[in-house]
């Protein structure tokens, strides 16, 4: 069992508290606001702290020295950043989230390295990748730098049956897993490419189109 504190009590926060507290975990969950914790459900155990949640005495009241990780998914950027900061630099939390509405100042302190969920950004991905097929290499993760991404793959059907390996090596990507029948796989060296697979690969942002292009396409006849 861990200890998790999460700053903001929004219906994210509770969320978030609800499915910690299910998995077995401790949970403090602090906000500005006393009538936020309405939304917790009745029975809810975890500690509940009224308070600015980049403060540290706030912070200590939520045992954030005990911390295995801080979420702040408050409704404010500055706030959720600047508290991100705290628990990781003065109480020396090593996992640390913040939610950011601007989609701008997210990439900046991605690349900072202080993790960071656009919210916005991640929605409008979402809602892209079911409507636009070719947005889908966006992309569901970002390393720290930007220039990986983790995304679904879109291949041409005569793919089916090759080795993964042969995915890999004809668009120089990195196959994470497949979905398969609704559960992930971790390939192995003679694992193929079956009808209904999803792909997941790691790829080389500023390739993305090259990727797509050479996937779209049937693989090269062997001469």
């Amino acid at each position: 069992m861990a200890h998790f504190v999460i700053m903001g009590c929004g219906r994210v926060g509770a969320t978030l508290a609800h499915a910690l507290e299910d998995s077995g975990h401790s949970v403090a969950i602090i906000d500005q606001d006393e009538h936020a914790f309405r939304r917790l459900r009745t029975g809810f155990s975890g500690r509940k702290v009224t308070g600015v949640g980049f403060d540290q005495e706030t912070l200590k009241q939520a045992d954030i020295e005990n911390a295995y990780a801080f979420a702040a998914v408050s409704s404010g950027d500055n706030s959720n950043i600047l508290a991100t900061r705290v628990a990781r630099e003065t109480f020396h939390v090593e996992h640390v989230v913040a939610r950011i509405y601007d989609p701008g100042r997210a990439e900046i302190y991605q690349r900072l390295g202080i993790p960071t969920v656009a919210a916005v950004r991640w929605s409008a991905d979402q809602v892209l990748r079911r409507i636009l097929p070719e947005s889908a290499i966006k992309g569901d993760f970002r390393e720290p730098s930007g220039r990986l991404i983790l995304t679904e793959l879109t291949l041409h059907p005569e793919w089916i049956g090759h080795h993964v390996l042969d995915i890999e090596n004809a668009a120089q990507v990195r196959v994470a897993y497949l979905t398969r029948f609704g559960e992930g796989l971790l390939p192995g060296p003679d694992t193929s490419f079956q009808q209904g697979d999803t792909v997941h690969a790691m790829i080389v942002g500023s390739q993305s189109s090259d990727v797509m292009h050479i996937l779209s396409q049937p693989p090269e006849k062997e001469s």
